[in-house]
C-alpha cells in the first residue's frame, strides 16, 4: 500500500515492537534508532540504528532519510525534531507538544491554562523547598522528567520523609483521595478527526507506582465514563494534536476527575486494544501518519490486561512453565516483549483476556493472576534466602 514510506520510530522497546506488527499489514518500512543494540522491536523492523534519541546528532542522521517520524517514549531530542520538520519531515506528534509533555511541570501549567482538571501541584527543587511547603504534606512527589515505570515517584507525608525528597526538579502534587484510576486514549487526525477509546480501570501496585492490571469496560457509571471522554478529548485539542495521547485521571472519592498525567503515544494502557477492540491504538497511529481514515475504536469484547513484571533470574524457567499452562486457557493471548534483560519489577510482557463479559474476563484473569503470583513469590523467596 504505501510500500515507499519510510517511517522512523526514536526508541526500540516493545511499544515499537508492536508498532511493527500493524506495518506489516499495510507494508510500511519502520526503522528504529534506540542506544540497546538488543532493543525488542531491533529484531522486526526493516532497518535499525544505534543511536541515541536524546542525541541532536542522532536524531538528525537518522531522520534525515525518513518521510516522518514518530517516537515511542518521550525521552527524545525536540530540538533535532524541530529541525528535521524544518526539512520537511512529517513529525507525530508534534515536537512542540512532546516538549511540553517532557516535563511533568510545564504539562500541568498548559492543561491548567486550558481549562484541564488536574491534581493542584507546586514546583520544588530538593528537601529545602518540601521542608518550606510542609504544610501541603501529605502530598506525591514526582520527578519533572525521566520518570518512568514507577521510578521518580514517591509520597511524602511528613518532614522525616521529606529529608529523602528528590534533590531534583520535581512536582509536588496534594495527595487526592483516589477511587479509581483511569485511562482514556484519543486518536486525532489532520484533518480533527477523532475517535476515542473508552475509558479503562487501571489497578496500580501501590509499592512499585506501575501498572498491575487493566480491566475494560471500566467498572465506573455512565456519567464518570463520559466525562472521562470528554477531557480527554479537550486535552488532544487543547495540543492540536495530530497522532494519539493516553490521558490517566484520578476519579476521587467525591466523584471529580482529575487528569493525573498524558502520554502522547502508544501506551501501555491500551494494550488490549490489540484483540478488544476493531482497531488497535498502534493501527490507528500509523492510519494517521500514512493520512488514511481513522478506524473504528469501538470494544468487540470485554477484556483484562496483566502486566507480567521481570522476576529474578533463577525463575525464568519457572515463568516458561506458567506462559505454557497459561497458553492453555481459551480467549488468552500473550505478548511477551523479548527483552535481553531486565530489572526487578520491569515489564517484560503482557496478557489479554477477551471474553463476552466482564465478570467472566475477570474471574479467568483471577487465576492467571494467581499462577503469576506464585511465581514472583518464589522468586522474592530464594532472593531472600540467596
Amino acid at each position: 500500500m504505501h510500500r515507499e514510506m519510510k517511517i522512523g520510530v526514536l526508541g526500540g522497546g516493545q511499544l515499537g515492537a508492536m508498532l511493527i506488527r500493524s506495518a506489516i499489514d499495510f507494508g510500511v518500512e519502520i526503522y528504529i534508532l534506540d542506544k540497546d543494540p538488543h532493543a525488542p522491536a531491533s529484531h522486526y523492523c526493516t532497518g535499525f540504528v544505534l543511536g541515541d534519541p536524546m542525541s541532536y546528532n542522532d536524531v538528525i542522521d537518522f531522520g534525515t532519510d525518513m518521510d516522518a517520524i514518530t517516537i515511542e517514549k518521550e525521552a527524545v531530542d525536540t530540538k533535532a525534531l524541530k529541525e528535521l520538520q524544518k526539512r520537511g519531515v512529517s513529525i507525530y506528534p508534534s515536537p512542540d507538544t512532546i516538549e511540553i509533555i517532557q516535563n511533568k511541570f510545564i504539562q500541568k501549567k498548559f492543561l491548567q491554562n486550558n481549562n484541564i482538571p488536574v491534581v493542584p501541584a507546586i514546583a520544588t527543587w530538593g528537601v529545602a523547598d518540601i521542608i518550606a511547603n510542609k504544610h501541603r504534606l501529605p502530598a506525591c512527589l514526582k520527578l519533572c522528567t525521566q520518570g518512568y515505570d514507577g521510578r521518580g515517584v514517591m509520597i511524602i507525608r511528613d518532614e522525616r520523609d521529606a529529608l529523602t525528597a528528590f534533590e531534583e526538579p520535581s512536582l509536588l502534587e496534594d495527595l487526592v483521595d483516589i477511587k479509581h484510576e483511569l485511562s482514556v486514549i484519543v486518536c486525532r487526525n489532520e484533518k480533527g478527526d477523532i475517535e476515542c477509546y473508552d475509558p479503562v480501570m487501571m489497578i496500580v501496585n501501590k509499592e512499585r507506582h506501575v501498572l498491575d492490571f487493566q480491566l475494560c469496560p471500566a467498572q465506573i457509571n455512565r456519567a464518570i465514563s463520559l466525562q472521562a471522554r470528554e477531557i480527554a478529548i479537550n486535552v488532544a485539542e487543547s495540543f492540536n494534536l495530530v497522532g494519539i495521547v493516553a490521558v490517566e485521571l484520578f476519579v476521587t472519592a467525591n466523584d471529580e476527575v482529575l487528569v493525573n498525567e498524558i502520554a502522547p503515544r502508544p501506551h501501555n494502557s491500551g494494550h488490549h486494544t490489540i484483540e478488544a477492540c476493531a482497531t488497535s491504538q498502534f493501527e490507528q497511529l500509523l492510519r494517521i501518519i500514512m493520512g488514511l481514515p481513522l478506524g473504528d475504536a469501538r470494544h468487540i469484547a470485554a477484556s483484562v490486561m496483566i502486566n507480567i513484571l521481570e522476576p529474578c533470574s533463577d525463575t525464568k524457567s519457572d515463568i516458561k512453565g506458567a506462559l505454557r499452562h497459561i497458553l492453555c486457557f481459551n480467549g488468552v493471548y500473550v505478548h511477551w516483549y523479548g527483552k535481553h534483560k531486565g530489572k526487578k519489577g520491569r515489564k517484560m510482557g503482557h496478557i489479554t483476556i477477551t471474553e463476552n463479559n466482564i465478570e467472566n474476563a475477570l474471574s479467568k484473569a483471577a487465576n492467571i493472576r494467581h499462577i503469576l503470583t506464585n511465581i514472583y513469590e518464589r522468586s522474592e523467596s530464594r532472593n531472600n534466602n540467596g
